[in-house]
């Protein structure tokens, strides 16, 4: 406004001029338009990158089909061309966006938004990951919604993104009234049952060859023992011999053989998923366009991403990244914000993608990756005097994770907790020599990835042998007895469940007396076997944290008062301190549901029913597969606990309380730790 009231008062001014002084008008009016310009525009804007929508608007510019370069696992940029075959299918014009899924973003807001950049008439679709999440038509005639329906319920959700994008061009093409009908047939159709999975995990091959190889000595050798009764029942009515004795080898033979000829026809699947081997491009190109903008500016925004800096943050960490390479011992910082989800090249590894785009750079400095959508920051030094295992262990977890009030943010206040990395890297102690982080470890090859295992591997030799086992002692007599007899002794002798059964065994929603009942057997079964706490300093800490939670007295978890996830907190620590007294890796605990055990490694889940809500949580085997195979599942296996104040409704674990249990996530490390700063021990 301040600009506009200068120019006028400049062309007033200059309208009171004489005619004779023409050329100072064009003059005065030149240098009042040159500064409203400058007036309506800070230096700040000026720096601006494009937005998410004006990049994809670009895209789009140079070509129709713009597959992203994040998601090479799942789906390879070099399957654009099958997208835009499909596309021309609609009979009008079409623009597709193969997008990585984002929380954080409405699909039609930002399709309106791309296409009000893009100023093109037609039909804009969105796929998120796998699924068709959002179409909208501009200016022409198509059943985008209807279409959008049927491609989401008609679809197993591992149909894969091409499978779903014919469906919905398949849809289009039908017009808007049988489009509609279909889609009110399909919701109908599936509202309660989805349909089925398409494909099958690892862990469902490996059923197949255990099933398989039970099946192959099992069988034959179960009509060989049939015979022998029948055989013997005949001699004692003295007709042994009307059957030869070699048709019973024979029919042994035989059914081996049409087990080993017909398995593999009934377990056809290769395959465990819809996603196309990845090209060397494929897997390569967004480390290269990550690494392209490094070397032009020392923060890189992924532009498919929501923008979680404005400028004055921008500017401000441009300003500390400055300070820290001119500083005493400091050097060069690359911050990258883009997104680490499990199907880009370096499989969600941060560590690994940062490695990847240092050897691009070419430069040595301290390596940033900040996670956009989630809000995790990790930092890796390649060749500056900082230690590498005090950027691991000493920098705060409210920098690395964020905290409560970070999860709630769109932007993750990442600017914030940037400038309080940039402090941590200002005040971290320097080496006498540069320091870089070891070699990571390789992510998984992506043609293997998606590959099932041979039939007759794995899980098929033990299935041989329970097989024989089974036939000869008539296993499921056996299995019933031997059941009771254990069922009876664990009634009279509580014992604590084994740890490979505790994720198909412990509930979801335990009541308190049976976690009163776990909490005393796990406890008193962990204090039982300590005999030497000085040979055995690990397990200590855990049971010393587990009698903190109690007072010091295991009987206290039978006695009312104790609240439910304070019983959650004693089991987990027992259970990690019987796993470290047998030298089993216990470093993380299922963060889906804790009473499963040991987790082997971290993954991002779907934490909500309704929505597309994640967190990065430790997970056990079978949420693992589960998180793969069926995303929309972990919502269902998280461990609920009641909420007092919500009239013991029950809630996720760590919506329920702020005492120690929510350190699970972090690791039995962090949750010793929590324990004792809420007994104030130290």
């Amino acid at each position: 406004m301040r600009a506009v009231t200068a120019n006028n008062a400049c062309a007033a001014r200059i309208r009171a001029r004489s005619n004779g002084r023409a050329r100072v008008l064009r003059l005065l009016l030149a240098l009042c338009s040159l500064a409203s310009l400058f007036a309506t525009a800070t230096p700040a804007d000026a720096a601006d990158s494009p937005t998410q929508a004006a990049y994809l608007a670009d895209r789009l510019r140079e070509n129709p089909v713009h597959v992203t370069d994040q998601l090479p696992r799942e789906v390879p940029r070099s399957t654009a061309p099958e997208f835009a075959r499909l596309a021309k299918k609609t009979g009008v014009p079409t623009y597709v966006l193969v997008l990585p899924m984002q929380s954080s973003t409405d699909g039609k807001q930002l399709l309106g938004a791309v296409h009000d950049r893009l100023g093109r008439e037609g039909l804009y679709v969105l796929i998120e990951g796998t699924d068709v999440a959002a179409a909208t038509a501009y200016g022409v005639r198509a059943p985008a919604d209807a279409a959008t329906t049927v491609s989401q319920y008609e679809l197993a959700y591992d149909a894969g993104p091409l499978l779903g994008f014919e469906r919905f061009v398949d849809v289009i093409a039908q017009g808007e009234e049988q489009a509609t009908a279909r889609a009110e047939a399909a919701r109908r159709t599936y509202r309660d049952d989805e349909p089925a999975e398409m494909y099958i995990g690892p862990s469902d091959r490996r059923n197949q060859s255990f099933l398989t190889g039970i099946m192959l000595t099992g069988v034959p050798l179960l009509i060989v023992l049939t015979a022998g009764f029948v055989r013997r029942g005949r001699r004692r009515t003295g007709a042994e011999r009307r059957v030869p004795r070699w048709v019973v080898p024979a029919a042994a033979v035989l059914t081996a053989a049409a087990i080993v000829l017909t398995a593999p026809v009934v377990f056809d699947q290769t395959k465990s998923s819809a996603a196309q081997p990845p090209t060397p491009a494929d897997l390569s190109a967004r480390v290269e366009r990550v690494a392209a903008g490094l070397k032009q500016d020392p923060v890189y925004a992924d532009p498919e991403s929501p923008r979680v800096l404005d400028s004055r943050q921008l500017d401000r960490l441009h300003e500390r990244i400055r300070d820290f390479r001119r500083s005493d011992g400091g050097g060069p910082v690359y911050v990258s914000l883009v997104p680490q989800t499990p199907e880009s090249e370096s499989a969600g590894d941060a560590e690994l993608f940062a490695a990847a785009v240092h050897a691009k750079v070419g430069e040595d400095g301290m390596y940033v990756v900040a996670d956009p959508d989630v809000g995790t920051i990790d930092v890796y030094n390649h060749g500056l005097r900082l230690d590498p295992n005090r950027l691991s262990f000493d920098l705060p977890d409210s920098v690395r994770f964020g905290d409560s009030k970070a999860d709630e943010a769109d932007d993750h206040l990442l600017g914030e907790r940037l400038d309080a990395l940039m402090t941590f890297l200002d005040k971290a102690p320097r080496t006498d020599r540069p320091q870089s982080e070891p070699a990571p470890a390789a992510a998984p090859r992506a043609a293997d990835e998606n590959t099932l295992p041979p039939l007759f591997a794995t899980d098929f030799w033990p299935g041989l042998f329970v097989g024989a086992f089974a036939a000869l002692l008539l296993s499921g007599v056996a299995a019933g007895a031997t059941w009771i007899v254990r069922a009876l002794l664990r009634w009279r002798s509580p014992a604590p469940e084994p740890s490979d059964r505790l994720p198909f065994t412990s509930p979801t929603e335990p009541s308190t007396s049976y976690l009163r009942h776990t909490a005393y057997a796990e406890l008193t079964s962990l204090a039982g076997q300590f005999t030497d706490p000085d040979d055995r300093a690990r397990a200590w800490e855990h049971l010393d944290a587990a009698l903190l939670l109690v007072d010091g007295d295991p009987g206290r978890v039978r006695q009312p008062g104790t609240d439910p996830a304070t019983l959650v907190a004693v089991i987990v620590l027992a259970r990690a301190g019987r796993a470290a007294l047998t030298g089993e890796a216990a470093d993380l605990c299922c963060g889906v549901n804790p009473l499963h055990g040991r987790a082997g490694h971290r993954h991002h889940v779907r934490v909500s029913a309704e929505g597309n809500r994640r967190r990065l949580l430790p997970v056990c085997e079978p949420c693992h597969d589960t998180a793969v195979a069926e995303p929309g599942g972990i919502p269902g296996r998280l461990l609920k606990l009641p909420d007092p104040s919500l009239g013991n409704t029950r809630l996720p674990y760590y919506d329920v309380t702020d005492g120690p249990l929510t350190a699970i996530p972090n690791g039995i490390a962090r949750l010793i730790d929590k324990v004792r700063e809420t007994a104030g021990v130290h």
